[in-house]
């Protein structure tokens, strides 16, 4: 157990594994290893869906008794790039600086570190002690990927086997400068749309004889453009619009196109859903013309877990620990809370994100440890208050 009261021990041994979407690369064999030692019972939970590739995860669960706290990651990581621009190698774990460098370091390897670190802390501070509650652990290997095969599947699991939790933290990279900065408590939904307008191809000469379908899509754009969906709520930033690809697949400039196709995002607040969306987004474009498709598709709608219990013992543990007092956001992108948010009140924080995804991810040795105190602190409060 001592080897991994420190972060840092499983954090290298976890970044060592190549585990890039959907590949395990030996990350959950590591962690499994690790969590046996702690007294974790341990579910390997592999799943597959037709048109997708089979991913691995891992639910483990230390006690069987209420409440339970669970703690959720991911072990898979995003492809490192252009490995020779690293200053050290992606995969080999490197200190360098008082910094662990590597791909995963701060998304979100170093995070499930710091928990198991952690909890191996709370179980030698509790030895001659009775321990109410249990505590698990959701690790998937598909956050990086569609998202398919992954966590929305444990929790199904999860739930068929009577292992619903209390409460969930989600170790993603919140703070966007310093550990302490930020609690998510919710986050922004996401709706991805491709709207393609069609016309009849013809010569520029002769614009009569054809019907073209870029200045409908232009005009179909500006409306889009200048709408304002909102202003905002308490916990929300006002949802945004934002236009990413214009296409007509043109060679030639003599010939009106056939198609036009344009391709944006809407990143929403609580105050829609993508079915009230795609349902405005519909009704706007057809005053400009109904010779349009739009295909649509959410990655997950907006959601928020008030500010309560678990929220307010985040807080005072970062505060107790960092002496910075984290702010209640719900800015940035999706994660799998996502999914955790219809089973159990859900927060996330962990590093910070500066090198999230980039060449020469790192992280903090100084970080690590702070994070491992924080969820350390956590534990305690959450079961002893």
């Amino acid at each position: 157990m001592s080897d991994y009261k420190d972060p840092l021990t499983l954090a290298r041994a976890l970044i060592k594994c190549q585990s890039v979407t959907p590949n395990d690369g030996g990350a959950l064999d590591t962690l499994v290893t690790a969590l046996d030692l702690l007294g974790f019972e341990c579910w390997r939970l592999p799943f597959s869906e037709e048109g997708t590739e089979d991913v691995d995860n891992l639910f483990a669960r230390l006690g069987t008794e209420s409440p339970h706290f669970c703690f959720a990651g991911h072990v898979d990581v995003v492809p490192e790039g252009e490995a020779t621009r690293w200053s050290h190698p992606p995969f080999q774990a490197d200190i360098y600086g008082q910094r662990l460098f590597g791909r995963g370091a701060v998304d979100m390897k170093g995070a499930i570190a710091a928990f198991v670190a952690a909890v191996a802390r709370y179980i030698e501070k509790r030895a001659n002690e009775s321990r109410n509650g249990s505590i698990s652990l959701l690790i998937t290997g598909d956050e990086e990927g569609p998202s398919i095969n992954g966590t929305r599947k444990v929790l199904k699991w999860m739930e068929k086997n009577s292992q619903r939790p209390d409460a969930c933290l989600v170790g993603e990279p919140t703070n966007p400068l310093k550990l302490g900065d930020m609690i998510k408590i919710g986050r922004r939904g996401s709706l991805n749309a491709t709207l393609i307008v069609n016309g009849t191809q013809g010569h520029a000469a002769y614009p009569e004889l054809a019907d073209n379908p870029i200045p409908y899509l232009v005009s179909m754009l500006d409306w889009l453009n200048a709408s304002v969906l909102d202003s905002g709520t308490k916990f929300f930033q006002p949802s945004n619009i934002e236009i990413t690809s214009i296409d007509v697949g043109n060679l030639a400039t003599n010939v009106i196109p056939e198609k036009a196709i344009a391709k944006f995002n809407i990143r929403y607040n609580d105050q829609h859903t993508s079915e009230t969306l795609v349902d405005l987004l519909n009704k706007g474009f057809s005053k400009i013309t109904n010779n349009f498709v739009l295909d649509t598709n959410s990655s997950g709608d907006a959601f928020l877990t008030e500010p309560g219990r678990l929220s307010s013992i985040l807080t005072d543990s970062i505060k107790t620990i960092t002496g910075r007092t984290p702010k209640l956001s719900t800015n940035g992108g999706t994660s799998d809370a996502r999914f955790i948010k219809d089973i159990c009140p859900v927060v996330e924080f962990g590093l910070s994100g500066k090198t999230m995804h980039k060449i020469d991810e790192c992280v903090s040795l100084d970080d690590l440890e702070l994070l491992t105190q924080i969820y350390s602190k956590t534990l305690e409060s959450y079961f002893n208050e």
